[in-house]
């Protein structure tokens, strides 16, 4: 059973996983987990069959909340069901959530984790939503990257099936459902080979009809009640170690070993951060770099959140810890910490008590990346700088200027630890032009070159259709784990005039680099036409400026506002990543 290599985006990647494992999917699109819904509808219509040889039936509601209902009264049948989700969709399930977690009935709901409406409403992406269900019974499985979130939406569903605790299995919104970049795609024989047809039937079985009379979902008085709530626990008791055993059936089947907790840094490490999602990429970048100048230091990424497993945990933190840092990608108000630090605090005053831990480290906690604040290894820095000090803050923020509560730390704005070889390309557009979807195809391209690696991830305005974007896109003879902007360009386009006035479109620019400019104004004429700052820009720090009008030409062709194949023709010749002619027909 071998891997097929591809280019694909987060929420596509865990689709392809859900849409195989499940006979019904209950939908209502909401951002930015749209695209998963999305596809399972287009595949149900295109007639395409799951592991088992059926076409899922599919079906859209009025709410998030009726799709939560439709999944609820769906797994009553024995159907396995699932449906896609995100932000205040999630927080209308919550009430059929804890029905279906009392009841134990198998399921995975897959979550591109957003932001909730609190001051001000936000479609970006953090994990508020996640932490606000944290209370409903359901497990929480976390995955960092793209190849994990298409990974671990198998091993939920292999789990949730063997344990009988419903699953929320989530991807941070937007930085890892809307990235792009390579992976390894699951066959449908190695996702057969994960799912027990005994347990399927198990599931089956358990579902209601006449032919199989049960009493589900009664009332209780306090003489009852409370016997029956504490009835659950040897079930959850047992999910920590029954997702262990998918990991490891996986990584026989695959290769790729997965732990509940992925410890990495040094052995003896002093200094350790603790966070989930795409946030522990950007961490364990930076603690490499800084255990190669002999700092010991490391990272623990949390990807079983619920049930919070204190053994495990123990079992991978180095015993050699003096302090750690943990990031809560939320925000609690009124609590004395965020969630995931309440966790680590408890665990481990529990553990140094019980004896299983030798001693109580320092625990701190901060908050970073709320609504898809870029967050990027000078923040990582700064938090491992911070547990240096005699008295390191607690309760911080990274990535913000807390000018009001000086909860904030200072960073380097000009650290930078990406691998010589990685090329950085900034393309700045609007929304409907064309610019992403030809930075998508410009991804597919280079990483379908053997021995090529490829990222593309598009920093939206909330306008969408007309707002601005820009692209930042990455390639390179090595695999790409870089989860946050670029700050330090090695070519930037700008697909439209206006926004040289608009903001700093040079401010990344790295000196000597070439600039690509869609221009109405000539070679000989558009000087006199860029704003002071930008003219500055291009002299100091000594930019190749080039000039083309995209828009004449694509209009000319009948092409609208869609500069997108014309710029990107551009893109490949002056980027000289493939010959101009191969490039071409790779576009065509």
């Amino acid at each position: 059973m071998t891997d097929q290599s591809v280019t694909m985006d987060g929420n596509t990647a865990v689709a392809h996983i859900a849409y195989r494992v499940n006979e019904v999917c209950a939908i209502y699109p909401i951002t930015p987990s749209s695209t998963m819904a999305e596809l399972a509808d287009a595949w149900s219509d295109q007639g395409l069959r799951n592991i088992w040889g059926s076409v899922p039936v599919v079906q859209e509601m009025q709410a998030e909340g009726g799709a939560a209902g439709c999944v609820h009264g769906s797994l009553q049948t024995g159907a396995l069901t699932t449906t896609f989700t995100a932000s205040q969709g999630l927080m209308l399930m919550i009430p059929n959530m804890f029905k279906i977690a009392g009841e134990l009935t198998s399921t995975v709901f897959h979550v591109a984790a957003r932001a909730l409406a609190a001051g001000a409403s936000s479609i970006f992406g953090d994990h508020q939503d996640i932490m606000a269900v944290r209370t409903t019974g359901f497990a929480i499985l976390g995955a960092g990257t793209v190849q994990e979130g298409h990974d671990l939406a198998l091993i939920a569903q292999a789990s949730t099936l063997a344990a009988r605790v419903p699953f929320i299995h989530f991807t941070d919104g937007f930085r890892t459902s809307h990235e792009y970049n390579g992976l390894h795609l699951l066959p449908d024989e190695t996702i057969r080979a994960m799912i027990d047809d005994k347990l399927v039937l198990a599931h089956r079985k358990r579902g209601l009809s006449p032919e199989n009379p049960f009493i589900r979902g009664t009332w209780h008085n306090p003489d009852t009640y409370f016997q029956s709530r504490e009835s659950v626990n040897p079930f959850y008791e047992r999910v920590p170690d029954i997702v262990q055993s998918a990991m490891d059936r996986f990584a026989s089947l695959t290769g790729r070993q997965y732990q509940l907790f992925r410890y990495e840094g040094a052995p003896d490490a002093e200094r350790v951060v603790v966070c989930m999602g795409s946030g522990a990429e950007v961490v364990r970048e930076s603690a490499k770099w800084l255990c190669q100048k002999g700092q010991k230091v490391g990272v623990l990424q949390v990807r079983l959140f619920r049930p919070f497993s204190a053994k495990h945990f123990l079992e991978a933190l180095p015993k050699s810890v003096k302090s750690i840092a943990v990031l809560d990608r939320t925000k609690e108000p009124g609590a004395p910490m965020e969630p995931l630090h309440a966790d680590v605090v408890g665990v481990l005053a529990e553990g140094v008590g019980e004896g299983t831990f030798p001693q109580m480290p320092r625990v701190i906690g901060g908050r970073y990346g709320l609504s898809s604040k870029d967050f990027n290894p000078a923040m990582a820095r700064a938090v491992f700088d911070e547990l240096a000090k005699p008295s390191p803050k607690n309760r911080f923020t990274v990535g913000i200027l807390d000018d009001v509560g000086q909860t904030s730390l200072t960073y380097d704005e000009n650290f930078d630890i990406e691998p010589e070889g990685t090329v950085r390309c900034l393309f700045y557009g609007l929304g409907a032009d064309g610019t992403v979807g030809a930075n998508k195809n410009s991804v597919k391209i280079l990483s379908g070159k053997p021995g090529w690696f490829a990222q593309a991830y598009f920093d939206y305005d909330s306008h969408k259709s007309g707002g601005q974007t820009a692209s930042h896109v990455r390639f390179g003879k090595s695999p790409i784990n870089a989860p946050y902007l670029i700050r330090h360009a090695d070519f930037i386009a700008c697909h439209k005039f206006d926004f040289l006035f608009r903001r700093d479109v040079l401010g990344a620019a790295n000196d000597g680099i070439s600039f690509l400019l869609n221009s109405p104004y000539s070679a000989e004429e558009v000087w006199d036409h860029l704003p002071r700052n930008v003219q500055d820009q291009i002299v100091s720090k000594k930019l190749r400026f080039f000039v083309i009008d995209a828009s004449d030409v694509a209009l000319k062709l009948g092409l609208g506002p869609r500069v997108n194949t014309i710029l990107q023709t551009c893109f490949f010749h002056l980027s000289n990543v493939l010959p101009p002619d191969e490039a071409i027909t790779e576009i065509k």
